[in-house]
Order: C-alpha cells, then structure tokens, then sequence
C-alpha cells in the first residue's frame, strides 16, 4: 500500500512550467507576451549557433562571436513586439530616391590634362 501511495503522489514541480520536462519551452508559458510573432515565442527555431559548423581557431576567435555563440532561450527573448508599417518605404518605392535639383557652383574637372585640374 505504501508503493501504491508514492506512485499516486505527483511529483513537486510537476505543473511548474520551468521546471517541467517538455522540450518546446515558449516566451508565452512564462511571461505575459500578448500577440508576439512566433520567431520570438519559439526560440528553439533558431538554427545556427555554437561551432555546429565546424570547430572555430581560437586563435581568430573575437571576443564578439561570444555573443552570439549561445542560442537564445525563453528568458533571453523579448517579451513584446512592437511593430512598425512600412508607409515611409511603401511611398519611397513608389517615388523615388529624392535628388538634388540646387545649383552646382564647384569647378569642372579637366579632361585634358591633369595641370589643368582645380
């Protein structure tokens, strides 16, 4: 009866989401993220970082791959998206690259001979 009791006993962090033993841990189990793009709930789809690639030198290793050498984990993940539309370079498609029409009052380079050059 005492080893039915212990089988029927949960374990202590069972429910606790971070001490849980699910492999596909969100930002939103965690924190309160409101509509937050999936790149940034899901921080197991980011691919690529360690030496996956192959072993780097450590003598051409910069102190700045050490940034990025860690995949980023649910604590390191922003927890809000603010977006921004894209009116300003939907009109400048549409427009064009604004040009200079001022008047241009700098000497001509001569195409004659470099003596002649300002």
């Amino acid at each position: 009866m005492a080893a039915e009791q212990s089988n029927a006993t949960p374990a202590p962090l069972e429910g606790n989401a971070v001490f849980s033993a699910s492999t596909t841990l969100k930002t939103s189990d965690l924190y309160s993220t409101g509509q937050l793009p999936e790149r940034f709930d899901n921080p197991d789809a980011f691919k690529g970082y360690g030496t996956a690639k192959g072993a780097q030198n450590p003598m051409y290793m910069t102190s700045n791959s050490m940034y990025g050498h860690d995949a980023p984990s649910v604590h390191t993940m922003p927890a809000q998206f603010h977006g921004v539309n894209q009116r300003f370079s939907s009109h400048m498609a549409q427009a064009g690259m604004p040009r200079s029409t001022g008047l241009s009052t700098a000497k001509d380079a001569s195409r004659v001979h470099d003596a002649l050059k300002p």
